[in-house]
């Protein structure tokens, strides 16, 4: 059990230096920047990494119920039309999900992130259970896909990208 939570602590600090390095990329942006798309019909900087947020603040609040209003705040951040958060919004966003993340992290034992006790989408006509585990993978997942998404954008545009 000690080496198991060792190597779950030392994966989670990744995570926390990888949102880190999205921090340092999203905070200088103005809203000429956080405005910049690759193309027309793909997401803006902002948009991008309000969508990180949304989907955290979605599966950790409304689907395990975890945290209070102003994480339910943050759940549709991503489709406000026109989008017009701010670089210090984005940031907050992302150190109030992610400090959220980490303290469930910290507090769950494994059998509680283990347990297929999250109800999830119907698959044919059946609902799906989910363990916290699945959860906190997709996340993970997500983050970097659409991190990497951020890093591609701010590049072609000439901007500063994260080291991911």
């Amino acid at each position: 059990m000690p080496q198991e939570s060792t190597t779950l602590t030392t994966f989670y600090k990744g995570w926390q230096a990888y949102q880190d390095k999205l921090i340092q990329a999203i905070a200088p942006l103005t809203p000429d920047r956080l405005a910049l798309q690759v193309a027309p019909h793909l997401r803006s900087l902002g948009v991008i990494a309000a969508h990180i947020i949304s989907a955290r603040a979605y599966w950790f609040h409304d689907m395990i119920g975890e945290g209070g209003a102003d994480i339910a705040a943050l759940v549709d951040i991503d489709d406000e039309v026109p989008f017009r958060r701010t670089a210090a919004e984005l940031v907050a966003g992302l150190q109030t999900t992610g400090q959220l993340m980490q303290d469930a992290l910290a507090r769950w034992t494994p059998a509680e992130l283990a347990a297929e006790s999250v109800p999830g989408r119907r698959r044919s006509g059946q609902t799906v259970m989910l363990s916290r585990q699945w959860i906190v993978w997709h996340l993970l997942e997500h983050d970097l896909h659409h991190g990497g998404e951020l890093s591609l954008t701010l590049g072609m545009h000439g901007l500063e990208a994260p080291k991911l």
